[in-house]
């Protein structure tokens, strides 16, 4: 097994999640350099996480720690462009998520992945949980049976100060609103559990905060198999909760956490009649490994070691990405949004806003005062 050489981008708050996770990853990496634009920072996270390579530059910190692996821990705006200047260097990338703020830009990492020959992947924790792997087995299996009913929520509370920083709350910084940077962890994971979808109807709002993006959305989504799903994306919501359920012909599957799970927050119930298949099928998985950064890194060195694929590689961060496109276009346009439909030339495909439908929508039906609108453009 290689040890691969990894630099982190972006020193703020998520980047020491990344780097208190490889420390757990059994010498599978080696943080060999970090960079960021405000030195006091850069130096003392560098100093708390025993870092040699101190870089301002992503330039030339590609040329001389020459890292196998780069996190990507910047504001979201940033994620696209230093992702392709990694990947034309042949460095492997893993980035935050958002993985860019539209499917336009999302689309120019082809190209780099193509000429530097390495590969792109995005955090998407959830998934790598055994319990996540169990579910995905056993959803549309034998003894669980088919899909019929779900929902996922992320039920999350952000205070008027949490937009204090100006890039916070904007369609140009974040692409959107709770639906690009705080749901996208859950529904991915329900698009992981249940696999391609078929349709959205979605409904979009600013209910309360002084932002220029939408605070709340909520969706009714049908899947290719013929299950029919609500998901919903909150910023208002004091009693925080992720919540997934997943109703089977004979058993519901559910999940509830706030930012990461174990195998005990999952709870499975049986039909009337199955309670012993279901209970053998569900005891039956590896069920030891919980949620988490360190699951998805470890999964990663694998797939290099084996010269395979990168689990939540491009092909599937496009997919969530295009499911979240396809909440904002049907929310602002009123219209449902089939899979497939958001292509080059369809107003949402450079951006969730739409060419400023969604500034539009939202200023005209913001709830409070006129005042609530004017702070959202300031």
């Amino acid at each position: 097994m290689q040890t691969y050489k990894v630099a982190i981008v972006g020193t703020g708050g998520i980047a020491a999640v990344h780097a208190s996770n490889l420390s757990r990853t059994n010498n599978r990496a080696e943080l060999v350099a970090a960079c960021d634009v405000d030195d006091a920072r850069l130096q003392a996270f560098a100093d708390e996480h025993g870092i040699t390579g101190r870089y301002q530059s992503l330039t030339e910190l590609l040329a001389e720690a020459k890292p196998d692996i780069v996190h990507l821990c910047t504001p979201p705006m940033m994620h696209i462009d230093q992702a392709i200047e990694c990947l034309e260097a042949g460095v492997h990338v893993l980035s935050e998520k958002p993985p860019a703020l539209s499917l336009a830009d999302f689309d120019r990492l082809n190209t780099a992945e193509t000429e530097g020959g390495a590969q792109f992947s995005c955090v998407f924790q959830h998934r790598f949980g055994d319990a996540s792997a169990a579910a995905r087995t056993l959803i549309g299996g034998t003894d669980f049976g088919r899909p019929l009913v779900a929902r996922c929520d992320t039920l999350w509370y952000r205070p008027d100060e949490y937009f204090d920083l100006p890039w916070r709350g904007t369609w140009k910084a974040e692409g959107g609103g709770p639906t690009m940077g705080h749901g996208i962890h859950q529904f991915d994971l329900l698009l992981h559990l249940l696999g391609p979808w078929e349709e959205v109807n979605a409904i979009a709002s600013r209910q309360a905060r002084a932002t220029s993006t939408e605070d709340l959305s909520a969706a009714l989504v049908r899947f290719e198999n013929g299950a029919a799903a609500t998901v919903i994306n909150s910023l208002l919501s004091p009693r925080e909760t992720s919540d997934i359920r997943v109703d089977c012909e004979f058993a519901t599957i559910e999940l509830s956490h706030l930012y990461g799970y174990a195998t005990k927050d999952w709870t499975i119930t049986a039909a009337p009649g199955h309670e012993d298949a279901i209970s053998a099928a569900w005891t039956g998985q590896p069920l030891e490994r919980g949620s988490g950064h360190s699951a998805q890194f470890l999964a990663m060195y694998d797939a290099l070691d084996a010269g395979q694929p990168l689990p939540a590689g491009a092909d599937s961060a496009r997919q969530t990405l295009e499911f979240a496109a396809a909440i904002y276009a049907s929310a602002f346009t009123g219209q449902p949004v089939r899979r497939g439909d958001i292509v080059p030339g369809h107003p949402f495909y450079g951006g969730m806003d739409g060419e400023g439908r969604g500034t539009r929508a939202l200023d005209s039906t913001a709830l409070g005062s006129t005042a609530l609108a004017s702070a959202a453009r300031a």
